[in-house]
């Protein structure tokens, strides 16, 4: 046996390893934070919003020179821009970071820069649109003057040449204005401009228009290019690119530091490991000797138990043959599913027979067999002057009224054994009802005979009062006065058990409050009989209702998914219904089974096609 000052040990070694294990546990989320994969992805992120930065820019030269017709790479570039800077910004706000690497701030200014740029390209495509349009239109103006200036009249001829020059310089000096705004050029297209006014009232009505569009043309020329020259040093100059590397430098310095704790939390999870592998080596060995002490006793209790067991096992045995007709008739009738709602089924009937079996077994090892062989050696002990020693010795007088109490003990230990035989009995007949219920699936009859719902009710609550005792569950009745009636007891049996079963599952998992299960049985006014089994348990999610009695369909860890399924077949062929309601997790549960009543009161049996 095991000594007291071993079992003493055991309390304080669940403690250690419990709090090693949380070490441990906590020491491994640590090191699953260190996000190398992360940091790189970033990294890739802040590598292509600086190249994209860049190719922007080109974008912006090669729209100020012409070589791009149109603006749609600069708009394209701004969108991938924006999006990549959104995807950097969701992965740093999932990711855990140091508020002291400053990435949030850097974040924000980066996104700041690239508003900034966006602001000054959308003002450098207005304005170099109109420098465009000028530039492509100033040559074709000139010509339409040149061609205006040579249909002059022959007294025109000297003044229309020397506009003529004019604007061919003022065409030659606005081009190469557009390609390097210096203030020399600008000075010497503001001056031909003005040589220009000085003669244009020697020209005639149409030549003067010409000019004065070739001259607005040259305005906007010396006008605009100014300012988009401007403009491009202001894109120039905004800073994404020292954000970028400001961010990508955090980003660094934040991997270094967390690498380095990583290390150290490694070396941490290696010698608690390490710890914790020795603490359970200690307990395996510790284990491996309470076991073989368990064996011994085991060993010595198996005698003292023969004779339950043979008991057990001619009760069992029916309950094996049952199982073995079961799974014959589900092979040759090809019927698996229904085999396995019927074995689950029996499953829920077996523990009511476990719990019997263990009182009986409990009731015959606490019989009070010794105190009657003690008081059968007194008397054999004076078998010679048996009158006198019950009568005269202070023992023998006792004795009688010891035996009287001896035998009312026996007596209510025997009646405690037969009613628990009697419910045995009673659970290995349901059995054998849930098999004739399955013979039903295969075409043969199922009966209907008159009957009290309540005892069908107090039957199904007696297969699972030891487990609803033992998990402290009230059990409410509302029942209602409702006649015999013609029912199928075998699959009424079923259902209530399964729904009995179920909603206990569901309320041990709940704490804080008092579990109640609550049965009502009534009788509508329509003639059908209601039933209806309700918990206070863990509730149904609303999207939930409409599969809990789906084949397969289970929340628990260890469930199959039979149980409603069989239930609910159960009632439809019954020519009933089954349905679920919840208000959701948390709020309990409420089962009706519903069926309808039959005039008949006498037995009888119905085919099943």
């Amino acid at each position: 046996m095991t000594t007291p000052h071993r079992r003493s040990l055991w309390g304080p070694m669940v403690i250690v390893t419990a709090l090693l294990a949380s070490v441990l546990v906590f020491l491994y989320a640590r090191t699953r934070q260190y996000g190398e994969s992360s940091y790189i992805e970033n990294l890739a992120l802040l590598r292509h919003v600086k190249q994209l930065d860049a190719q922007w820019e080109l974008d912006v030269l090669k729209s100020k020179i012409g070589l791009n017709r149109h603006y749609d790479p600069l708009a394209d570039s701004m969108v991938e821009l924006n999006q990549l800077l959104r995807n950097f910004e969701r992965g740093i706000g999932a990711q855990k970071h140091d508020e002291s690497t400053g990435l949030a701030p850097g974040s924000a200014a980066l996104r700041h820069a690239i508003d900034e740029k966006a602001s000054l390209i959308e003002r450098f495509k207005s304005n170099n649109a109109v420098l465009q349009n000028s530039l492509a239109f100033l040559p074709t103006a000139a010509q339409g003057l040149q061609e205006s200036l040579a249909g002059t009249g022959a007294g025109e001829v000297s003044e229309s040449r020397s506009v003529a020059a004019r604007v061919n310089q003022l065409l030659l000096a606005s081009m190469l204005y557009s390609q390097s705004a210096s203030e020399d050029r600008g000075t010497e297209i503001q001056e031909l401009l003005g040589a220009i006014d000085a003669d244009k009232p020697s020209l005639g009505p149409h030549a003067r228009e010409m000019l004065d569009l070739f001259a607005a043309h040259a305005r906007t020329i010396l006008r605009e290019q100014k300012g988009v020259n401007e403009l491009l040093l202001h894109i120039a100059a905004v800073p994404t690119a020292a954000r970028v590397d400001a961010i990508h430098n955090a980003l660094s310095a934040e991997q270094q530091r967390a690498s380095a704790r990583n290390q150290q939390d490694r070396a941490y999870l290696f010698v608690f490991s390490a710890v914790l592998l020795g603490l359970l080596l200690y307990a395996a060995v510790r284990l491996a000797r309470s076991h073989a002490e368990i064996n011994r006793v085991n060993r010595e209790l198996q005698g003292a138990n023969e004779n339950l067991e043979q008991r057990v096992q001619a009760r069992t045995q029916e309950l094996r043959q049952a199982q073995s007709e079961l799974l014959a008739t589900a092979r040759q009738a090809g019927m698996a599913e229904i085999a396995t709602n019927v074995l689950h089924n029996v499953g829920n009937v077996l523990n009511s027979v476990n719990v019997s079996a263990g009182l009986v077994s409990a009731g015959v090892r606490a019989f009070k067999v010794q105190g009657l062989t003690r008081a059968v050696q007194m008397m054999d002990g004076h078998a010679d002057d048996l009158g006198g020693f019950l009568t005269s010795d202070a023992k023998g007088k006792m004795l009688p009224g010891y035996l009287g109490q001896l035998a009312q003990v026996l007596v209510a230990e025997q009646q405690g054994m037969l009613g628990e035989l009697s419910a045995l009995t009673k659970n290995v007949d349901h059995i054998k009802e849930i098999i004739a219920t399955q013979q039903a699936y295969a075409g043969r009859t199922r009966f209907v005979e008159p009957l009290r719902i309540h005892e069908l009710l107090e039957d199904a609550l007696r297969m699972s009062a030891a487990a609803l005792a033992r998990d402290q569950i009230v059990v409410v009745k509302e029942l209602a006065a409702v006649p015999e009636l013609p029912l199928d007891k075998g699959r009424i049996l079923q259902i209530l058990v399964n729904l009995i079963g179920n909603a206990r599952q569901a309320m041990v998992e709940v704490t804080g409050r008092e579990l109640r299960l609550t049965l009502r049985v009534e009788l509508t006014q329509g003639g059908t009989l209601r039933v209806v089994v309700a918990d206070n348990g863990t509730g149904i999610a609303t999207e939930d209702l409409t599969r809990v009695f789906a084949h397969g369909f289970t929340t628990k860890k260890d469930g199959h998914g039979f149980g409603l399924h069989s239930a609910v077949i159960a009632a439809r062929e019954m020519g009933g219904t089954l349905t679920a309601h919840s208000d959701g997790p948390g709020t309990g549960a409420t089962f009706t089974l519903e069926l309808p009543t039959k005039t008949a009161k006498t037995a009888k049996t119905e085919e099943v096609s």
